[in-house]
């Protein structure tokens, strides 16, 4: 029987060096082979003329480098692109490249699906199906850097700033995904600035305290509602681990980095759910003690919720009483939605182990209205306060 190759391409630095050290050769060979394949986008070992003939036979008998296969890809009337991207367990999933005028963004998947079914996000209404491999993870942003012409000489990479927000909970994929940002931020890989490479979770306590002792990229917190009554409904995981949990966790990994960053706190603002003032009070007090940015996201719908986006008003009037309140906020802008591909919409197409995407399918009418009437009144009757 013969021996599964390694995916070289998902190999840190240090797990390289040390397959270079059972072959035998040299700490060094590590870095050119990384800069073949994440600076020049090789993948064929002939083509990496500073090694020895001797030893590309060797790698070619144990090893290989394999990204993830592109079977579709899209582009948005606003610039951006989708590609969906197959992966060993069968499943597709979706990555998402958005250009603006400073910066060009890839937002990247990490599981293919996702357990936690927070409830006005799309990838959780699949189920869930498997772990992506750091060779997939990292491979979305070699594929970007490929069609997007950043492996050519000269050439200013066009992907600057990667956010773990794809399909998937990152931080429930720890290995893989700390391999793959350690790549991504690798002076002889992709050599993204740590302030640009984001870790975005739903608040999986034990994980958050563990990442200090593995990374230092940026972080992001999928926050949405400003107490546990209403956060436990939005995202479920927050039974587990509730908000005075995740805000120890939080403060305890950005107290840990050199530098003086901050978090940034997402909250997807859902019409007659948690948009209301008196929700933006209490998220600027819930808050108080954290230094951190505040980004909000008007819900984008989707075909299996019955969410609505809230209006304007609504938007400007929450972000006025967090700026009010001294905080740095921005309203993320829709993109992408023409395609798909909007934040909360990828889907993908999970082969689904939890059965989860069948109920949603069979019961499309979200119970969801009725359990937050009681926290929606409350927060009513504080506006008119």
């Amino acid at each position: 029987m013969t021996a599964e190759k390694i995916n070289l391409l998902g190999l840190s630095r240090g797990k390289l060096k040390a397959l270079f050290a059972e072959l035998g050769e040299k700490p060094f060979r590590a870095e050119q082979v990384m800069k073949w394949i994440h600076q020049r986008g090789v993948l064929d070992f002939d083509a990496m003329t500073d090694i020895s003939m001797a030893l590309r036979e060797r790698l070619k008998e144990c090893s290989e480098i394999s990204p993830p296969k592109i079977v579709e890809g899209f582009t948005s009337e606003d610039g951006s692109h989708k590609w969906i991207i197959m992966v060993a367990s069968g499943s597709k999933v979706e990555m998402v490249f958005i250009p603006e005028s400073d910066r060009g963004t890839l937002c990247v998947s990490s599981q293919a699906g996702c357990t936690l079914d927070c409830s006005f996000c799309a990838t959780g209404k699949q189920g869930f199906n498997s772990n992506l491999s750091a060779a997939e993870i990292i491979g979305q942003l070699w594929w970007a850097n490929h069609y997007l012409g950043g492996f050519k000489n000269n050439m200013e990479r066009p992907v600057s700033n990667v956010v773990m927000m794809g399909m998937g909970e990152p931080l429930l994929n720890f290995e893989n995904v700390m391999d793959a940002v350690d790549l991504m931020m690798d002076d002889c890989a992709f050599g993204l600035s740590k302030r640009k490479v984001t870790i975005s979770t739903s608040g999986v306590v034990p994980a958050i305290d563990k990442m200090k002792d593995f990374t230092d990229a940026s972080l992001a917190v999928s926050l949405h509602a400003p107490n546990d009554e209403l956060r436990s409904q939005i995202v479920p995981i927050n039974k587990k681990y509730p908000i005075a949990e995740l805000m120890r966790a939080v403060k305890g990994y950005m107290e840990s980095l050199p530098d003086r960053r901050v978090p940034v706190i997402e909250y997807t603002l859902i019409k007659g759910v948690n948009d209301h003032r008196q929700h933006a009070r209490d998220l600027a007090a819930l808050l108080e003690s954290l230094p951190c940015k505040i980004n909000l996201i008007p819900f984008n719908p989707f075909s299996l919720s019955d969410y609505e986006r809230p209006s304007n008003t609504s938007v400007s009037n929450f972000r006025r009483i967090l700026q009010e309140a001294g905080y740095t906020v921005t309203v993320r802008t829709t993109r992408a939605d023409d395609i798909g591909a909007a934040c909360g919409q990828l889907v993908g197409d999970v082969v689904d182990q939890t059965l989860r995407s069948v109920r949603h399918k069979k019961n499309k009418k979200s119970k969801i209205g009725k359990v937050f009437d009681r926290a929606d009144n409350l927060a009513v009757t504080a506006d008119r306060i």
